[in-house]
């Protein structure tokens, strides 16, 4: 199997979490030597929220409001996380890099400057109602209507631009998949879109 870079792409709700754990599991099933590096966002975003210091606690406030964090404090994550784990011998999983213009030409930059070929852009695509549907089930602190409504209208006006870039350059394939079907008829439709062979 080679080595795979998957980016990760879809509304809040979607599913992206869910689908990339569960392609972490397909991946080391069917590479028992193959290491996986999943950098998701969100989540170290939350991780970092409850230091104490000056910034983590802007950044609690923010997420606590269910606000929209500055751009660069998802750079910062991900790019530190990349200089700090990744040693290139590795499969990488990245979601929620890339939440505006501003970013996708740095991560462009970044996965050029480790030499990365081919990488795959997985875009989950699913309708701002059916995604809010499933944030309002899931019941979040910072999942109330008017946050999950605020982030629907970030992703049309900022994330879709995004996923045009990638969509338009040439060193990336991008796969789109229905995401409002059940969870294992995703998972399989990602992994049949995926070049999983060795050159």
């Amino acid at each position: 199997m080679k080595l795979q870079t998957l980016i990760f792409f879809g509304r809040s709700g979607s599913g992206k979490g869910t689908q990339a754990n569960r392609l972490i599991k397909f991946i080391t099933d069917h590479d028992k030597d193959g290491k996986v590096l999943h950098i998701e966002i969100g989540q170290k975003l939350r991780e970092f929220a409850v230091r104490d210091n000056y910034t983590a606690k802007l950044t609690q406030k923010v997420m606590n409001e269910g606000g929209l964090l500055p751009v660069f404090m998802p750079t910062w994550t991900w790019t530190n996380l990349l200089i700090e784990k990744f040693t290139g011998e590795e499969h990488l999983l990245m979601e929620g890099l890339v939440r505006h213009s501003s970013q996708a030409e740095i991560l462009d930059s970044a996965l050029k400057f480790y030499n990365l070929k081919n990488p795959t852009v997985i875009l989950i695509n699913v309708s701002s109602v059916w995604a809010k549907e499933r944030l309002l089930e899931r019941g979040r602190v910072d999942d109330t209507s008017e946050a999950i409504d605020r982030r629907m209208a970030w992703f049309g006006a900022n994330v879709v631009p995004v996923i045009d870039y990638f969509r338009n350059n040439g060193y990336y394939k991008l796969i789109e998949i229905n995401g409002e079907q059940p969870v294992e008829k995703v998972h399989q439709d990602i992994v049949s879109m995926i070049d999983w062979k060795d050159d």
